[in-house]
């Protein structure tokens, strides 16, 4: 049984101990002895010069193509008051996991996030092999998607809450006919590829994007804009309006 006031007392000595697998904190304690998310419940983590408690940790029931780790983390005041760090994602949930950053390091996302979002549909960048899906591109597209960002600039056309359908040609969440949507846009990894129709018409219409977006201008209207298109990588269909 871990004694927490040791387990606090080394965090707090030896922060860079802490490094992530996957979704999954992984602290090694002097001893030697490794610890993950689960074993680490109640501890409190200094991050950015927050403290904060994992309060909760589970495995995501909804995660595709592989396993993600949900932790609730709470910012633990100089007080002792608590205050959610993330805030409800569709589901309601303040959900939040650490992913690879590629350098060595991590960096925290939300599950409110679209950075969030897009790892839980499957598109993890840090999984990719040579042999497999291209997910770092994947990833990067689904977040123009999710956002989205037309152009890739991150402007965003989008509300909270709006609902989309999604699916990618690698199996990973294979599209399937929804007679009840309409297609929007093709993505990839610098925003669409050609836009249908625009989610939200009163953010954005088709001669507002042409004209911000020169390189879109000939890629606009369903007549231009059709699922398949072999430079896109994700595609995505809302409701109608």
């Amino acid at each position: 049984m871990v004694v927490w006031t040791s387990l606090l007392s080394a965090l707090a000595a030896d922060p860079s101990g802490l490094t992530v697998d996957g979704t999954s904190f992984v602290y090694t304690l002097p001893s030697g002895r490794v610890l993950r998310s689960p074993d680490l419940l109640g501890a409190i983590l200094h991050m950015d010069g927050f403290d904060v408690r994992i309060a909760d940790v589970h495995d995501d029931p909804r995660a595709r193509g592989g396993r993600v780790v949900l932790h609730h983390l709470v910012i633990v005041d100089p007080d002792g008051s608590m205050s959610e760090l993330c805030s409800a994602d569709p589901e309601g949930n303040h959900h939040a996991f650490p992913i690879p950053d590629g350098k060595g390091g991590y960096t925290l996302t939300c599950t409110s996030g679209a950075i969030g979002k897009c790892v839980r549909w499957g598109y993890r960048p840090w999984e990719e092999v040579p042999s497999g899906p291209p997910l770092g591109a994947l990833h990067e597209a689904c977040v123009h998607m999710v956002r989205a960002d037309y152009g890739g600039d991150g402007q965003t056309f989008t509300r909270d809450g709006t609902r989309i359908d999604y699916c990618d040609d690698y199996g990973i969440n294979v599209c399937e006919p929804e007679l009840d949507l309409a297609f929007e846009a093709a993505w990839g990894p610098d925003g669409a590829v050609c836009v249908a129709r625009p989610r939200i018409p009163e953010l954005a219409t088709l001669a507002s994007l042409g004209e911000r977006y020169p390189r879109l201008a000939n890629e606009l209207g369903p007549d231009r804009c059709r699922m398949g298109d072999p430079r896109a990588l994700l595609y995505d269909r809302i409701e109608e309006r």
